[in-house]
């Protein structure tokens, strides 16, 4: 921890090491697909069961791709989410 840093805090230094090349993950469980549109978790799973947001599975894990994640948030959605 540098001298200025605060506790919690990540310095930039540390961010810019740790991220500056980082691609996207590929695909990304509910939870944090869930997070990453700003919705939550039963509002992701209504629209999975709707077929408006495509998944993949790995055993039994549901995973969402990240261009699947980017093609939902590029577009507008009027409709409320709720249970099909």
């Amino acid at each position: 921890m540098g001298v200025r840093d605060l506790p919690g805090e990540i310095s930039e230094r540390k961010c810019n090491t740790a991220h500056s090349d980082a691609e996207p993950r590929l695909l990304y469980d509910r939870r944090t697909a869930a997070r990453q549109l700003s919705i939550s978790i039963r509002s992701l799973d209504y629209l999975i069961q709707q077929q408006r947001i495509a998944t993949r599975r790995i055993g039994s894990r549901v995973l969402v791709s990240y261009d699947e994640l980017r093609r939902f948030a590029r577009g507008n959605h009027t409709d409320p989410i709720v249970a099909a």
